[in-house]
């Protein structure tokens, strides 16, 4: 089997939660190298900082369908932290904040995704499966 199939078969065979935690994992180590950058290099950390803002925007988008089955107690407490995210990723952009908190709040998404530490609902998927595993 070559590697590409591999790794689709990998892929197609995670759960939800697995899933968001392997993108959690990845947008959150490209945040941890952009943080290693200087701060006035932004051309350097923007990729990074755009993932995240991408990412946590499509979370909020997705709690925020009528559809999506998380209670709605726990699609207000998502959107409330997409909306913090893309505040703070602009205060960092302007030089006025550091991007450690963004990095911190990612690595507490993927403690719940990891069953670890996490209080989460145990709901499965929400509208488009993405943000109910944030949640289980």
């Amino acid at each position: 089997m070559s590697l590409q199939a591999y790794q689709r078969t990998a892929v197609s065979a995670e759960s939800p939660r697995e899933t968001e935690y392997r993108l959690f994992a990845q947008v959150t180590l490209a945040l941890m190298e952009a943080a290693k950058k200087d701060p006035m290099d932004i051309g350097g950390r923007i990729d990074a900082l755009d993932w995240n803002r991408r990412v946590w925007n499509f979370l909020g988008d997705d709690c925020a369908h009528p559809d999506n089955k998380l209670p709605q107690e726990l699609r207000a407490a998502i959107i409330s932290l997409a909306i913090w995210v893309g505040k703070h990723t602009s205060a960092v952009i302007r030089r006025q904040e550091e991007i450690e908190p963004l990095i911190d709040v990612n690595r507490i998404i993927m403690q719940g995704l990891s069953g670890n530490g996490g209080a989460g609902a145990g709901a499965p998927g929400g509208h488009a499966g993405a943000s109910g595993a944030v949640a289980a």
